[in-house]
């Protein structure tokens, strides 16, 4: 489970460089800005339907029955399955996508409700949607390709993809946008343009494994009933956070314009971490757990469970302390240029503050629940899903007045605390045993004592070397580069002396992947 994460993570980095890349070329180009709004909000429709239905809740309800066919029926069985799926899956997409193409405008409506009442960022939001809606079609069959690949035990070309999509947005930026009418029609042909070739990277790697789609299959397998009974429940439970998020961005378009721009360059920083390691690490683990579950075994699934719920909190923690302190000189580094002013950068950080503060519960959601969907229950994640997205639409409410944006981030981070607690309260009974609850909260204990060291530290470094409002771009990634570098020594040092094990699993993480 370590070795696939690290792959994993590795993978994701490199996306996650490239991702921040691709909002730094974007905020030179665009800013928070009219044209910056409308982008972020339609490919936020798209985005949240991959995340909803591709990434979310199939692949976390195919892996867990396509693993116990893979182990219970042989491969030839679990392999009909995956064919017939995929086909299945092609046909809903496909047919998906021509209705949001079709009823673009009364989504926008919905999705983008601010923008009503200007006209020429309405139609804006409208057009892009309309281009990128397709996306959905690619991106859902990479997310069973995703599916079917860890289930076999291979996970790089999975989380290598989104480079792809990376480098065609940048590609589109630089080359399409500046020839275009309206540039931002360029981003969304690069959108496209990515999805297909995240779908193309998986095809020889499915087939090096194995899999063939063209071989004479059965259109409908009795197992898809399942993975769709599976599916229904886990659309919101699994994507809780993304679902908060939209909620953000739809209550934005009614505050000043930019407010959504400053949520959206807040959420990819956080994501960075969040992606590289949380992320990684439940991908990971879902087919390991769900092999333990088929198999019976709830000893090692629990042991797996509490391992890696320990490991996510080593690095979450740090990250989020790291985020807060440097949060104006990160994003004043990568994002204040071009069209992207002083004042962009101040409110930015403001969102940054309050999402990374819940950076350890996010971190923490995606690894409890991948417990729930490996053990083939998606109701109860359900149901708690519900209760946090109320206190996320509540608290939002209430402090979008005073705080503006940076309530609808506070409010989120909030709402995902609650999830988390009523999460770890459920699974401990779902086990069926002890998960290992004061060994977890030691390792919290001394990885929240390292980081409170690591803190004062780069509080003392960032206000002597880091200047508040001038310095060179050079200048300011010595300095921010510096603090990280001390920092994360400084934090492994302190979890050495506390006799961190974590630390362990963090080393040789790093070392399999320098070794590859």
């Amino acid at each position: 489970m370590t070795k696939a994460a690290g792959v994993v993570g590795a993978a994701t980095l490199l996306s996650r460089i490239f991702g921040l890349v691709r909002d730094v070329v974007l905020a030179w180009l665009f800013g928070a800005g009219m044209a910056a709004d409308a982008f972020f909000v339609a490919f936020r429709i798209p985005n949240l339907l991959r995340r909803l239905f591709a990434e979310g809740s199939l692949t976390i309800s195919f892996i867990p029955v396509f693993t116990e066919y893979l182990y219970k029926h042989g491969r030839e069985e679990a392999f009909k399955l995956a064919r017939s799926s995929w086909w299945l899956l092609a046909i809903i997409l496909a047919a998906v996508s021509v209705v949001g193409v079709l009823l673009a405008p009364l989504i926008v409506k919905v999705i983008g409700y601010g923008f009503s009442s200007f006209p020429e960022k309405y139609n804006l939001t409208v057009v892009l949607t309309r281009i990128m809606f397709p996306y959905i079609f690619f991106i859902g069959l990479v997310a069973l390709c995703m599916g079917i690949l860890n289930a076999l035990g291979h996970f790089a070309a999975p989380a290598f993809a989104p480079v792809l999509l990376n480098l065609a947005i940048i590609s589109a930026a630089i080359l399409l946008s500046p020839r275009m009418e309206k540039p931002a029609v360029g981003l969304a042909i690069g959108v496209m343009i990515g999805g297909g070739l995240q779908l193309a990277l998986q095809i020889p790697f499915m087939v090096r494994n194995g899999f063939h789609l063209l071989v004479r299959s059965p259109l409908y397998h009795t197992a898809v009933r399942r993975i769709a009974a599976l599916m229904a429940p886990a659309v919101p439970g699994a994507a809780v956070y993304q679902v908060n998020i939209l909620v953000g961005t739809v209550l934005a378009t009614l505050l000043p314009e930019g407010s959504v721009s400053f949520l959206y360059y807040a959420d990819r920083l956080v994501q960075f971490p969040l992606g590289v390691f949380a992320i990684s690490l439940a991908t990971a683990v879902l087919p390991s757990l769900s092999k333990h579950a088929a198999l019976g075994d709830m000893e090692r699934l629990r042991s797996s469970f509490s391992y890696a719920l320990k490991l996510v909190f080593f690095i979450s923690i740090p990250a989020m302390t790291g985020l807060i302190i440097l949060r104006e000189p990160i994003v004043r580094l990568f994002f204040q240029r071009g069209a992207f002013d002083p004042i962009a950068t101040r409110l930015t950080a403001e969102a940054l503050l309050y999402y990374a503060l819940g950076l350890w519960a996010f971190s923490g959601v995606r690894i409890v629940v991948t417990a729930f969907y490996a053990l083939q229950d998606t109701r109860t994640p359900l149901k708690i899903a519900i209760i946090s997205f109320l206190v996320n639409i509540l608290l939002s409410i209430l402090l979008m007045g005073p705080m503006r944006h940076a309530g609808l981030a506070l409010a989120t981070s909030i709402a995902s605390g609650v999830n988390l607690v009523l999460l770890l309260w459920v699974v401990r009974k779902r086990l069926g045993g002890a998960i290992g609850a004061r060994d977890i909260l030691g390792s919290v204990l001394k990885s929240t004592v390292s980081a409170a060291v690591m803190g004062c530290v780069i509080v003392f470094l960032a206000s002597w070397a880091i200047p508040k409002y001038a310095g060179t771009t050079w200048h300011l990634v010595i300095c921010v580069l510096g603090s990280v570098v001390v920092g994360s020594l400084l934090y492994g040092a302190c979890a050495f002396l506390l006799r961190s094990r974590e630390l362990v699993a963090m080393v040789d993480i790093v070392r399999g992947n320098l070794r590859k």
